[in-house]
């Protein structure tokens, strides 16, 4: 009986510690900035942080540098709006002033469709001498400028951007160049193949948010959606913890990460207080386990030697009277 008491007492201490157990919370390790840009939601660069539409889409590189990961490759991230929701990147392999003449091999830049992702419409584009007989090419009204949308597919050979190249001291006489308006990356690729390069330039506001006051500047602006859910804002709620919205990396469920735990509403959720109570119980009855099993122990050993100091000798031999197990 003896060391059956023993036993169970060994197992509980044994089943007790092995199911104390805490998970450490993913708000310590949703960085938000990667070099001079900062990360808030809907983003994220690391997995569980920020919603789950814009997962494994940026990556942060050793030497601080944001890259967006796209069907055609990563391009360096230049800054990132969250008022005038947008991103702009750079294209490595467009047309810059410093080529002049020479136009190096290109690739067409392009996005994942069922992302939340879209071009800009203040994206305008310079071809640089294409194919005639492919493309069609031909000058547009100075409206056309302002109202693409009204004006037919062709390549505008007069337009602004081509007769004053953006941050150009010159003009390339031995080369052509037209302006285009895509509307989705496809339109992009079709051009590329009959044209010998490219320049991505967009319309930046200068002004008011809402003023006509744009400079061109060289990049890609795309345009991003910002979900907005309840939840999340009842998580980044500063009265209610102000946790950081993620996203459970197993089914991509909404997840609230706080400091002190993670939470489905937000850091100062019941569910959160209970939970931290739940696992001070643990470790108090853990505690309480391991002290209470050492006393147990010692009590065993007691009554060991009692029992022993009461049994009947009989020369080193044992009966079943005097048989302890």
């Amino acid at each position: 009986m003896a060391m059956l008491l023993i036993h169970t007492i060994s197992l509980s201490l044994l089943i007790f510690s092995s199911s104390f157990t805490l998970t450490a919370s993913q708000s310590s390790v949703c960085r938000t900035s990667c070099g001079d840009i900062p990360i808030k939601y809907p983003f994220g660069i690391d997995d569980g942080c920020g919603s789950p539409y814009y997962r494994h889409l940026f990556a942060c590189s050793n030497s601080g540098k944001l890259e967006l990961r796209t069907p055609s490759g990563r391009y360096p991230v230049r800054n990132v709006s969250y008022a005038d929701p947008h991103v702009v990147v750079t294209d490595p392999f467009m047309w810059s002033c410093e080529d002049g003449e020479r136009f190096r091999p290109t690739r067409p830049f392009s996005l994942d469709s069922s992302t939340h992702f879209k071009l800009s419409p203040q994206n305008e584009y310079m071809f640089f001498n294409c194919s005639e007989d492919n493309v069609i090419i031909q000058p547009k009204p100075m409206f056309c400028e302002h109202f693409p949308e009204h004006c037919d597919s062709s390549c505008d050979s007069a337009s602004y951007l081509c007769r004053h190249l953006p941050g150009c001291s010159f003009a390339l006489p031995r080369s052509t160049c037209c302006s285009y308006y895509p509307k989705a990356t496809e339109s992009l690729r079709l051009m590329l193949k009959y044209c010998t390069s490219y320049a991505s330039v967009y319309w930046k506001n200068v002004g008011a948010p809402m003023s006509d006051d744009q400079v061109p500047e060289y990049g890609i602006r795309i345009d991003f959606d910002i979900p907005v859910t309840t939840r999340c804002l009842q998580c980044q709620d500063p009265l209610k913890g102000a946790g950081i919205c993620g996203f459970d990396t197993r089914n991509q469920s909404f997840t609230c990460l706080c400091k002190d735990g993670n939470s489905t509403t937000h850091c100062k959720d019941f569910d959160i207080a209970r939970h931290n109570k739940r696992v001070h119980v643990i470790a108090g009855t853990v505690t309480g386990v391991s002290v209470a099993g050492a006393f147990g122990i010692g009590a065993a050993v007691w009554y060991l030697k009692k029992v022993r100091a009461k049994a009947p000798v009989t020369c080193g031999v044992q009966s079943n009277e005097n048989r302890l197990f």
